[in-house]
């Protein structure tokens, strides 16, 4: 199964994440399909970055995306 979700690519105390498609069996920050966005919530708004026509392609084609990444796609379609 293909899911859409958060890895961390931040160091200690420093979060960072990629939003990556990856199969659900890799660890966390293991090995992925594809690289569709960023998100860094140490801003003030947090910097949320989402390639949306990947997302959705993906989404199509049977990709479950985690709770917290549909949440990160519906502020990036409310920004336009």
């Amino acid at each position: 199964m293909v899911k859409i979700r958060l890895a961390r690519v931040g160091s200690k105390k420093n979060p960072i994440y990629r939003v990556v498609v990856a199969d659900s069996r890799s660890p966390r920050d293991g090995r992925n399909i594809e690289t569709i966005g960023r998100y860094n919530p140490q801003f003030d708004p947090s910097i949320v970055e989402v390639d949306l026509d990947r997302a959705h392609h993906w989404i199509d084609n049977g990709a479950q995306p985690s709770s917290a990444v549909t949440k990160l796609i519906k502020i990036v379609e409310a920004r336009g």
